[in-house]
């Protein structure tokens, strides 16, 4: 089973959620927005899908920007900037989707379809 962390008014979310249905793929939704993820899931997350931690950002959302993220997070450490994703589901990049010990973030259809 996998577990799909999105945003409702995210047309990325959308499509990829249309892209699961349609291939038959059974999945947990889980709203970004009222269920944060944590900084332990986020470092998990960060350490399974072998991404920098940077790709875990939503920069083209509001609060990014709003925040000034782009000239500050350079000066932040990693736990630094774990929690600041943390305190918000809007700051962090979606979808994501879990599955066992692979993690996406953003949907790109050719690597959800080798998964």
């Amino acid at each position: 089973m996998f577990t799909f962390i999105c945003y409702e008014k995210c047309s990325t979310c959308r499509k990829a959620e249309k892209w699961l249905q349609d291939k038959g793929i059974r999945y947990e939704k889980r709203p970004i927005k009222e269920e944060n993820p944590t900084a332990e899931e986020l470092r998990t997350w960060r350490e399974k899908s072998g991404l920098p931690l940077k790709r875990f950002f939503n920069t083209s959302g509001q609060l990014y920007r709003s925040l000034n993220l782009k000239e500050r997070l350079p000066d932040m450490d990693e736990e630094e900037q774990l929690q600041l994703l943390a305190s918000d589901g809007m700051l962090v990049k979606r979808p994501i989707l879990l599955a066992g010990d692979k993690v996406l973030v953003g949907f790109k259809e050719a690597e959800w379809e080798t998964l």
